[in-house]
């Protein structure tokens, strides 16, 4: 612990101001001195101590309004070493079992699932009904209908739902979503999202379609599915897919390996996108205008995020995306802040009702239509 106090203490104050400084502000491209922050801190605990929920927990070392402060998880040597490696209290550890009696703990306000997709649902009830927030990564359940009851369970409760959407906050996408609103592009007329990897592991959960729900799409995919609404700046009234499986040996009955999906919008713009499990090097967005484009390659990687516009290179700064996302959950639940994006269950509600969309236009082979609201 000592070591690790020491080195955060000796990073340097320059770059944890840049890194935290206000969104808008870098989505403007002019970065501004960070003040010190002296409001309410967001206390959350992590479900889920896998390789996201350590990315998570190392990122929130840096944050100013949300701070880490109790873990769940059904393994208890992760337990314990949470406990030593983020000076988490005993009493603030729970395992699947057992955490429902955070009711009772006044020290949490919100617990962050990073678990398998299939146990989201579950687990968000689980939590609404303690009374706590519930954060939640995505895709935030395996279709609309659990994703509508989650919904409804946090009303219910009076708990705000969110959902980990780290590129809403991250300044070179919310520079062109700036320039798209302003009229730089002019007109939309077309986008693509690329996405995808060469996955490893044939045993991991995301190739089990009951942890998982399905393959590629249900990991990668919907970072397209989003970023083409966020993008465009409207959200599609058809859907039309292929499925291309080369390996259905490692992609089972269930798993997609590709899906190739299109979208069109009210305004008669576009979309053409890609998800993968077998293909590297895919990790791009780009928007066509009557006016003019944007590219963003990396667009949705951990960073660093790259793009350029007709008019130039992109030149927000680099951020690390879960400190400011947990630092801008700290604002939305505490301080009732708009995000530019929204992050919430309904959002999250949208991209399933596209997601079973695109699974049953594969399964028909035929334009499906979409209403999201």
């Amino acid at each position: 612990m000592n070591s690790r106090r020491k080195f955060l203490q000796k990073v340097g104050l320059s770059a944890v101001a840049l890194q935290l400084a206000s969104v808008k502000t870098w989505a403007n491209g002019n970065a501004a001195p960070h003040d010190v922050y002296d409001g309410p801190v967001l206390r959350v605990a992590i479900m889920g101590l896998g390789g996201y929920g350590t990315r998570v927990a190392g990122a929130m070392q840096y944050c100013t309004k949300a701070k880490l402060v109790g873990a769940i998880s059904g393994t208890p040597k992760k337990l314990t070493n949470w406990q030593d490696s983020f000076a988490i209290p005993a009493k603030n550890c729970y395992n699947y079992q057992t955490f429902d009696e955070v009711k009772n703990n006044p020290d949490i306000d919100a617990i962050y699932i990073t678990t398998p997709n299939a146990l989201h649902h579950d687990q968000a009830l689980r939590i609404a009904k303690a009374g706590k927030h519930v954060i939640c990564e995505k895709p935030m359940a395996l279709n609309a209908k659990q994703g509508q009851e989650m919904v409804d369970a946090c009303n219910k409760a009076g708990v705000k739902l969110l959902v980990g959407y780290r590129m809403h906050f991250e300044p070179k996408t919310l520079e062109v979503i700036r320039m798209r609103k302003a009229g730089d592009f002019g007109k939309i007329r077309f986008f693509q999202g690329l996405c995808g990897f060469n996955i490893g592991d044939p045993k991991q959960w995301r190739l089990n379609k009951e942890l998982a729900g399905g393959g590629s799409l249900m990991d990668i995919g919907i970072y397209a599915i989003n970023g083409a609404r966020y993008m465009v700046g409207e959200d599609p009234i058809w859907v039309t897919a292929q499925e291309t499986k080369t390996d259905p040996i490692r992609f089972k009955e269930g798993v997609d390996e590709t899906i190739q999906f299109q979208f069109g919008f009210p305004s008669g713009a576009v979309a053409s996108c890609l998800s993968t499990y077998t293909m590297n090097n895919l990790d791009k967005f780009f928007l066509d205008g009557d006016r003019g484009w944007a590219e963003m390659l990396p667009s949705t990687g951990y960073g660093p995020i790259k793009g350029r516009t007709h008019k130039g290179e992109l030149t927000q700064p680099v951020t690390t995306h879960q400190t400011v996302q947990m630092d801008e959950f700290s604002e939305i639940i505490l301080n009732g802040k708009q995000p530019i994006v929204p992050v919430d269950g309904n959002e999250a509600v949208r991209d399933l009702k596209i997601i079973d969309a695109i699974y049953l236009a594969v399964k028909t082979g035929k334009k499906v239509e979409l209403k999201l609201v």
